[in-house]
C-alpha cells in the first residue's frame, strides 16, 4: 500500500524503454548538431557555438545546468525534511541574475573572452590566471553528480556510469557547445515533466493539491520566513537571500561553464536575457522541486521511509517514492529516472566542455601559439574525450563514497566565495595591484577553508539546522515507534563518535551557515586585498584600460534612460544604416534593432550627430 513502507518495484521493460530513448535523443541531438556545423570545425565555433547563439535556448541551458543530479533529488527532499523555506531561494536567484547580467556580462562581452580566466590576466598577472583555472577546475571535480536512483530503480551503477561517459563524451567531442545547449533544452523539458508526473500523481492519491497543502501546513512545512540574524542558524531569510546571492553569483558570474554559454550569445542584449529568462525558469524549477517535497510529505507523513530502513540516503527519497506511486503506470518511472538522470547528463556535459576551453585557453594557447586549425580541433575532440572519462570516473567515486559527495559540494562553496572576490577586487578598485590580487585571495581561501572543514568534522547541532519531526508509527514493517529523525545530509563528514568532546569553536564559528561560506570569502578577499595592495605600492606601476572595470553605462538603468540613447535612435530612425559602426562607443545591431552601449561619451554623440 501507497505510503506505509517497505520495498517498491523496480523498472519494468517500459521503464528500460523509456530510459534508453533519453539516453538515445540525447546523443542524437549532438550528432544532429555536428552534421549541421560539419563545414565549420574552428575552435570558436567549437567552444563557443560562433557566437551566434540566442537568448532562449542559453536560458534553458543555463537553468539545466543548475538542475543537477542532486538538486532534482536533493530539493524535494529538502522541503519533506525542513520546509519551504528552500524557495526562499527565489529572492536569491533574482539577486544573482541581475548582478551577472547588469555587472559580469557587459565587461566579459566587452572584452571577447573565451575563458572567464583570462580576465585575472588583464587586470593582475600571468600567475593569478593560472591559479583562478586550477581553483575552477579543483571544483569542477566535486560538481554534485548524483546517480542515487540506481539502487533504488535497480538499474546498475557502472552500467549507468559509461552510458553517461559514451553520450557526454559523443555529443561534446563532435557537436561541441551547441550540443551542449540543444540537449540541456531537451534535458530541461524531461526534468519538468519528471517533477509534473510526480505532482499529479500525488495529488491524485491525496485527493487534490489543497489536501497537499493541509498536510504541509499540519506537519509545519510551511514556514518559510525566519528573520532571525543568528548566522550559525542553518537556513533563515538572511543566510538564504544574502548568503544565497552571494554563493549563486560566485557560481553563475565567474564558473565557466555559466559564463561559457551566455557569452556565445550574437549580442549582448540576448546575453543579458538569458540571464533573466533563466532567472524565471530557476524560480519554476525550484517551485516544482519544493512542491513535490510537499507531495512526498503528505504520502509519508506517517511513515517516513529513511527512518523505516527503506532507503539508505536521503537521495534516494524522491526515486523510492516514484516507484512507490508511480509503478503502476509502465513507463513514468522511467521519465522520472530520465530527469534525475538528464541533470547528471547536463552537469557533466557542461564541466567537459568547460574544461576543454579553459584548458585550451589558459594552459595550451599561451605556449603553443602555432597550431593549424585542424591541430586545435583534433585538440579539443581529444580534451573531451579525456575530461569525460576523468569526469564520469570521480562521479564513479563519489557515489561509492556515500556522504563524502556532500563533503565536496561544501569545498565547491569554499572555493567559489575567495574568487568572486578577487574578480571584484579587480572590477571595482583602480587601487589593487597583483600582489593584492593573489594574496587576498589566498587569505580568504585560508579562511573559507578553515571554517568549512570544521564545520564538516563537527556539523552543527540539530538546534541550528531545526529539522522538522518525521514518524515511523503507520508503517507496515516499522523497526521503531515515535522515533523522530535527525538530519543526516547536515552531517556530511562526521569524523568524531559521540563520545568525543566538541571543541569552544564547534559550536560557534564552525556552525556558521554554509551560505555565509562564500560571502565570508568575498568580503575577506577584498579587504585584504585592498590593504595589502596599498601597503604595496598601488597599481601606480602602469595604466590600466578602462574596459577592464565596470561602467554605468553597462547597467540598465543608466543606458535605457540615457539621453544619447535616445539620440541614437533617432539617428538610426534618419540616415545612418543597421550595424554601421558610428563612434568607437556605439554599435547599432540589426538583430534587435537596439544601441548596444559600451562606453557613452558625450563626445562620442556629438560627433555622431554630425555624420
Amino acid at each position: 500500500m501507497v505510503g506505509t513502507g517497505g520495498p517498491v518495484a523496480t523498472f519494468s521493460v517500459w521503464d528500460y524503454v523509456v530510459f534508453a530513448g533519453t539516453i538515445l535523443g540525447t546523443a542524437g541531438i549532438g550528432l544532429f548538431q555536428a552534421i549541421r556545423g560539419r563545414k565549420d570545425t574552428s575552435s570558436a565555433e567549437f567552444l563557443l557555438g560562433g557566437r551566434q547563439l540566442t537568448a532562449v535556448p542559453v536560458a534553458m541551458s543555463l537553468t539545466a545546468s543548475f538542475m543537477s543530479g542532486i538538486t532534482v533529488l536533493g530539493t524535494p527532499a529538502e522541503a519533506y525534511r525542513f520546509g519551504v523555506a528552500f524557495w526562499l531561494f527565489a529572492f536569491s536567484y533574482a539577486i544573482m541574475s541581475s548582478v551577472t547580467a547588469e555587472v559580469f556580462v557587459p565587461l566579459f562581452y566587452r572584452l571577447g573572452i573565451t575563458s572567464a580566466y583570462e580576465y585575472l590576466e588583464m587586470r593582475f598577472s600571468r600567475l593569478v590566471r593560472l591559479i583562478g583555472t586550477s581553483m575552477y577546475i579543483a571544483q569542477t571535480w566535486s560538481h554534485d553528480v548524483s546517480f542515487a536512483f540506481c539502487s533504488v530503480t535497480g538499474l546498475d551503477l557502472w552500467g549507468v556510469l559509461v552510458a553517461t561517459g559514451a553520450v557526454c563524451i559523443i555529443y561534446c567531442t563532435v557537436g561541441g557547445l551547441k550540443a551542449v545547449i540543444w540537449t540541456d533544452v531537451l534535458q530541461m523539458v524531461i526534468m519538468l515533466a519528471g517533477f509534473l508526473a510526480v505532482i499529479a500523481r500525488g495529488a491524485v492519491l491525496q485527493d487534490g493539491l489543497s489536501k497537499i497543502w493541509e498536510d504541509a501546513n499540519k506537519g509545519g512545512r510551511l514556514k518559510a520566513f525566519d528573520f532571525d540574524p543568528d548566522p550559525l542558524k542553518r537556513h533563515t531569510f538572511w543566510t538564504i537571500v544574502i548568503g544565497g546571492s552571494v554563493m549563486w553569483t560566485s557560481m553563475y558570474s565567474i564558473n565557466q561553464s555559466q559564463v561559457q554559454r551566455y557569452i556565445a550569445c550574437k549580442t549582448l542584449g540576448h546575453a543579458k536575457m538569458s540571464l533573466y529568462v533563466n532567472m524565471v525558469g530557476l524560480w519554476v524549477t525550484v517551485s516544482l522541486a519544493v512542491f513535490s517535497g510537499l507531495t512526498m510529505y503528505s504520502i509519508y507523513k506517517n511513515c517516513d521511509p529513511f527512518t523505516n530502513g527503506d532507503v539508505s540516503t536521503t537521495d534516494q527519497l524522491l526515486p523510492y517514492l516514484v516507484m512507490d506511486i508511480l509503478a503502476i503506470y509502465p513507463g513514468v518511472p522511467g521519465l522520472f529516472v530520465a530527469a534525475a538522470y538528464s541533470g547528471t547528463l547536463s552537469t557533466v556535459s557542461s564541466s567537459i566542455n568547460a574544461l576543454v576551453a579553459v584548458t585550451v585557453e589558459d594552459f595550451i594557447f599561451p605556449v603553443f601559439k602555432n597550431l593549424t586549425a585542424k591541430q586545435v580541433t583534433w585538440m579539443n575532440m581529444s580534451l573531451s574525450v579525456f575530461f569525460g572519462g576523468v569526469c564520469i570516473g570521480m562521479a564513479g567515486v563519489a557515489s561509492t563514497m556515500g556522504n563524502i559527495l556532500q563533503a565536496a559540494l561544501s569545498i565547491f562553496g569554499m572555493i567559489s566565495g575567495p574568487l568572486l572576490g578577487l574578480y571584484l577586487l579587480g572590477m571595482l578598485f583602480r587601487t589593487s595591484n597583483p600582489t593584492g590580487g593573489l594574496l587576498g585571495m589566498l587569505v580568504g581561501l585560508v579562511l573559507t577553508l578553515w571554517v568549512g572543514i570544521g564545520g564538516q568534522l563537527y556539523p552543527p547541532t540539530n538546534e541550528k539546522t531545526n529539522p522538522l519531526p518525521l514518524t515511523t508509527t503507520g508503517c507496515n514493517n516499522t523497526m521503531s515507534q515515535n522515533y523522530t529523525t535527525t538530519a543526516p545530509w547536515t552531517s556530511p563528514l562526521t569524523l568524531t563518535s559521540p563520545s568525543d568532546v566538541r571543541p569552544p569553536l564547534a559550536d560557534a564559528w564552525y556552525s556558521l551557515s554554509y551560505l555565509y561560506f562564500a560571502p565570508l570569502g568575498v568580503l575577506t578577499t577584498i579587504a585584504s586585498g585592498l590593504l595589502i595592495s596599498i601597503i604595496t605600492g598601488g597599481c601606480k606601476q602602469k595604466k590600466l584600460n578602462s574596459d577592464l572595470f565596470v561602467k554605468t553605462s553597462d547597467l540598465i538603468c543608466f543606458s535605457c534612460f540615457s539621453s544619447s540613447k535616445v539620440r541614437m535612435l533617432n539617428l538610426l530612425s534618419g540616415n545612418l544604416k543597421v550595424s554601421e559602426k558610428v563612434s568607437p562607443g556605439f554599435h547599432i545591431s540589426a538583430d534587435d534593432f537596439t544601441v548596444t552601449e559600451y562606453d557613452v561619451m558625450s563626445e562620442d554623440v556629438a560627433k555622431a550627430t554630425k555624420l
